[in-house]
C-alpha cells in the first residue's frame, strides 16, 4: 500500500482515469457494431459522423494508435458506401 500523499492520489487519480477509459472504449465498440449491424444507408449515413468522431477521440487518448483508427474509420466508410 502506498504511504505517500502524492502516491495515494495517483491511485485515486489512475483510477478514475481507468474507469473512463473502459466507459470511452466500450461505448465506442458498441458504436461501431451497430453500424455495422445497419441494413439501410440512411441509418448508417446518419451515425457514421458520430462514430468517426468517437474512434478520433479514442486516438486523441492514445487508446488505440492512429493508424488503428484510420483503418477502422476507413473500413466503416467503405461499408457504408457498399449499401
Amino acid at each position: 500500500m502506498a504511504h505517500h500523499k502524492s502516491a495515494k492520489k495517483r491511485i485515486r487519480q489512475s483510477g478514475k482515469r481507468r474507469l473512463l477509459n473502459r466507459y470511452y472504449g466500450k461505448t465506442t465498440r458498441n458504436a461501431v457494431r451497430k453500424l455495422r449491424s445497419l441494413e439501410k444507408k440512411e441509418d448508417a449515413t446518419a451515425l457514421l459522423p458520430k462514430v468517426i468522431s468517437m474512434v478520433d477521440k479514442l486516438a486523441k487518448r492514445n487508446q488505440i494508435h492512429k493508424n488503428n483508427a484510420s483503418n477502422l474509420k476507413s473500413g466503416l466508410m467503405r461499408r457504408v458506401a457498399k449499401l
